[in-house]
This record gives structure tokens, C-alpha cells and sequence, in this order.
């Protein structure tokens, strides 16, 4: 539930790609302002910049021009390594293919950016057991991905992203690959997570039921963002 503290700022954010001699311009000074523990839908098309946008708030990209800020700190202002050691920390991500490691139990998976933090092993397989239980999947932990269904690696996958206990997760079309009962289930758990956890969540989606729920819904088209109208 948002408190009216801000989590994410973002200002004049421009993003442009060059292809060949053609400059094509996918986000256009975006400003956003994101409280904490906050549910926002972005909306768009298929190419409207859905992805980009999320990929900037959490440094995978560099904008041409604008700022993110998140938790009071420019992300691309700082060095390669500290925007990492800045996104295991404070940022989880969820896309639409959950991008599980096909050779690791559940468990390990969602153990898998403690490990990479330092975290002792059987340490780090404890928080990740106690969210595997969380999300519903005790009973599947030990088992690899090939043996999951597309739902049960969707929310292991949420599990993973929340097991840092990160302020904010950016979920890329988390439901997009999901039968409607399923997808269902997986929006019922990011309330839940939200209420218990006070993480904020950013979805972008082109599922308008979706973002109907959502607590506040916005329109990316042609680079520009705005209110949703349902």
C-alpha cells in the first residue's frame, strides 16, 4: 500500500537508439514520480517502450538524457559495479520468461543473488526456503525448473526477486506467458507480497485486467506517458 513516500523519481528521461543513419527516439523526457510500496501498471503496445522504461529504473540501460532516482540515489551516476551491488539490493526483477538456472533446484535459484551478495550458503537456502514457502512451492523446492509448471517457475521466480528483500520490484509482462486462472493466482500473490512486504511494484503489461487492479495505471505511446483511462 503506498504511503505517499517517494521511492522513484524520474526526470526527463529520453531514451534514443541509433539504427544505421535512423535515430529512432522510444521514450521522450518521461517524468514519474513512484511512491513507496506503490502498484503501478504501465500500458502499452507491443514497441511503445514498455521494456526500455523499466530496463532504465533499473539500470540495465543509459538513458540519452534525464535521471533516475531510486531511494534518493541517481543509479546511472554511479560505477558499473556499485549500479550492481545498487540492484541486489534494492531491485528485483520478474519478466514474462522467468529465466530460471535449468540446472538448479528451486531452492538454489531463489538462494541464487544471496549467494552472489557473500551470503553462507545454508544461510542464504534458509530465506529462500522460508519465501518458497511464502509464495506456496515448500513442497516443490528441491525440484529443477523442467519440473515445475509454467505458473509453479513464475512464482519461484517472484520468490527470487523478493528473497534480497529488495524496496522495489520491476516486473516485466509477469502474467504474459500464463493461462488466465494461473495469472490470476500470480497477481493475487504480488498483492499479498505487497501488503506483507510493503515492496513497490512496477508491471508493465499489455493485460488491462492486470492493470486494472493495479492501484494506479498508466499509457506509454509514441515515447510519452499518461493516465489510463479503463
Amino acid at each position: 500500500m503506498s504511503n505517499g513516500e517517494s521511492m522513484i523519481k524520474i526526470e526527463n528521461l529520453s531514451r534514443t537508439y541509433t539504427d544505421g543513419a535512423n535515430k529512432v527516439q522510444v521514450l521522450t523526457e518521461l517524468n514519474l514520480n513512484v511512491d513507496r510500496g506503490e502498484q503501478l501498471a504501465i500500458v502499452g503496445s507491443s514497441g511503445s517502450g514498455k521494456s526500455t522504461l523499466l530496463h532504465l529504473i533499473g539500470g540495465l540501460d543509459k538513458p540519452t538524457a534525464g535521471n533516475v532516482i531510486v531511494q534518493g540515489t541517481d543509479i546511472h551516476k554511479l560505477s558499473a559495479k556499485a549500479q550492481g551491488d545498487f540492484r541486489n539490493k534494492h531491485i528485483g526483477f520478474v519478466y514474462q520468461f522467468h529465466h530460471l538456472l535449468p540446472e538448479f533446484e528451486a531452492q538454489d535459484n531463489v538462494a541464487m543473488p544471496l549467494i552472489i551478495r557473500g551470503m553462507k550458503r545454508s544461510d542464504a537456502q534458509k530465506r529462500a526456503n522460508a519465501l518458497i514457502d511464502k509464495v506456496g512451492l515448500s513442497h516443490r523446492k528441491t525440484h529443477k525448473p523442467s519440473e515445475l509448471s509454467g505458473g509453479e517457475r513464475q512464482r519461484i521466480a517472484f520468490a527470487r526477486a523478493l528473497v534480497t528483500e529488495p524496496d522495489c520490484v520491476l516486473a516485466d509482462e509477469p502474467t504474459g506467458n500464463l493461462d488466465h486462472a494461473t495469472a490470476t493466482h500470480v497477481y493475487e500473490l504480488m498483492c499479498e507480497l505487497n501488503r506483507e512486504m510493503g515492496t513497490t511494484f512496477i508491471t508493465v503489461t499489455h493485460d488491462l485486467e492486470l492493470a486494472g487492479k493495479m492501484q494506479r495505471q498508466l499509457h506509454l505511446e509514441d515515447g510519452v506517458l499518461s493516465a489510463l483511462e479503463l
